[in-house]
């Protein structure tokens, strides 16, 4: 990473007096510290600025438009899709010290918070309230609601009760040129005018800048009762997931471990995985309290229908809590085995998770890479993450092709490039595959609308304007077979 380009020094006394020069930070060891985030690739931006309101964002924002400035939006950096990786360099604009929850309203059921508010804290003050924020990325800890908002982030409950745009009744929104836009309202029916509210979620900070969120919430579930069931073959496991939607039930959670994933989870924090088995599944079922155990009964005995080993239910919140902790331990796991790690999120319709998992499991065999399969069942987003180190150039060749392969498997089961990680750059030279000339052409025109010079995260969501990918790609029919 060259510490080649500067920042004039009027722009620099510019962004001082708006958000003041303790957050103007332009030292390269501190703008090391904005240079990535969960993906591999590294870029320094050329200045951090870290404003505490919107109306500092708006006074700064038109600035960096005279200069031809970059800026991109950033919270916690726990992307997966390199969404805030300044490519381009310009101006990494932490959102962090916007961190205030401004209202909670049992009242009405929502919320008001600032963009850089922790998704976790966030979903625990509003259950100190007796309400439930449904969206919970497996980032929780670390994420914040904007970053949520711009990548429209999902989680394990997205099976029952969607994802993150499900939730987003208003947001504020700062645009290119300065104006401060207020989008949506304090209602779930509003229909008044374009729906702006979701063309900004899952933007990824290309629209504009969001910093204030309108969400809504539900009451807390009165009841729930987790169950982890383990399989001796991989395809019963597949089989089980699409048998329990066929039969009209929809737990709160389904989600799914291979064979690979227990085991590095089980080397690490020794829980008791059964590692001799093929697959594990982790569901969770909550509602009233009289209709949650019939409905745990119901998918017991469904799993056993399909040939499950053995049925462990939780009897306690502690106990739950340690059958979620094998699951939500599987990146720090993975991250344990090589110095590096690819985590993607093909998703296709749950009738194709069988077929998904035998092909990720083809690919990984073929181009002999450290692969484990983990992810969201009930929604059919799973998450294939390769073990690897960058420093091995032969290694990487593999690892790349078989990135490409599991996005082209995606498409031909009728699936898309990302279920929750957003495109970025990671995944912006595969987006003609997925969408017509028509399409983002379409895109295209949104962007120059907002962003006329392309100031807000330059470099991400289309394939021109990212770097190549790092090996050869295959042509790909735009239009996928069926399957």
């Amino acid at each position: 990473m060259p510490d080649e380009r500067r920042l004039p020094a009027d722009l620099i006394h510019a962004l001082e007096e708006i958000v003041g020069a303790r957050f103007v930070r332009t030292t390269i060891e501190e703008r090391a510290l904005y240079a990535y985030d969960a993906t591999i690739r590294r870029s320094l931006p050329d200045a951090v600025v870290r404003p505490k309101t919107t109306q500092e964002i708006a006074a700064l924002l038109p600035i960096c438009g005279a200069h031809h400035i970059p800026v991109v939006p950033r919270g916690a950096a726990s992307g997966l899709s390199g969404g805030s990786v300044p490519l381009r360099g310009g101006i990494a604009l932490d959102l962090t010290r916007m961190d205030a929850i401004l209202e909670i309203s049992p009242q009405d059921l929502l919320a008001v918070a600032q963009a850089g508010v922790n998704t976790q804290r966030f979903a625990d003050a509003v259950a100190a309230q007796g309400l439930f924020f449904p969206p919970d990325p497996s980032s929780a800890l670390a994420s914040t609601l904007g970053g949520n908002a711009a990548e429209n982030a999902g989680g394990p409950h997205a099976f029952k009760y969607g994802v993150f745009r499900d939730y987003v009744l208003g947001l504020t929104v700062v645009t290119a040129d300065g104006r401060i836009l207020h989008t949506g309202g304090r209602t779930v029916k509003n229909v008044s005018g374009y729906d702006l509210t979701r063309l900004f979620v899952g933007s990824e900070g290309t629209l504009g800048v969001i910093t204030e969120l309108t969400l809504k919430l539900i009451p807390k579930p009165q009841a729930k009762r987790t169950l982890l069931t383990a399989y001796d073959r991989i395809e019963d496991a597949a089989e089980t997931v699409s048998a329990i939607i066929a039969a009209g039930m929809q737990p709160a959670a389904l989600e799914f471990l291979d064979d690979a994933s227990m085991r590095v989870v089980e080397s690490y924090l020794h829980l008791g995985l059964p590692v001799d088995a093929q697959a594990l599944l982790l569901l969770e079922v909550d509602g009233p309290a009289v209709a949650v155990t019939e409905q745990a009964e119901a998918l017991i005995a469904l799993c056993r229908t399909h040939h499950s080993r053995e049925v462990e239910v939780a009897q306690t919140p502690q106990q739950a809590e340690q059958l979620w902790r094998a699951r939500k331990s599987i990146s720090s796991a993975v991250a344990r085995i090589k110095p590096s790690k690819i985590s993607e999120d093909a998703t296709v319709p749950p009738s194709k998770l069988p077929e998904m998992v035998h092909r990720l499991q083809e690919i990984g065999r073929k181009y002999e890479v450290d692969l484990v399969i983990f992810g969201h069942a009930g929604d059919g987003n799973l998450h294939p993450n390769i073990m690897c180190d960058e420093r091995d150039a032969q290694e990487m060749t593999r690892v790349w092709q078989a990135v490409a392969e599991i996005f082209a498997t995606t498409l031909d089961l009728g699936g898309t490039l990302s279920g929750e990680h957003g495109i970025g750059y990671m995944k912006a030279p595969f987006m003609a595959w997925e969408h017509a000339p028509a399409e983002l052409d379409a895109m295209r025109a949104v962007k120059r609308a907002f962003d006329p010079l392309s100031i807000l995260n330059p470099g991400k969501l289309f394939p021109e304007d990212v770097p190549p990918w790092p090996v050869p790609l295959p042509t790909y029919p735009r239009t996928p077979p069926s399957a």
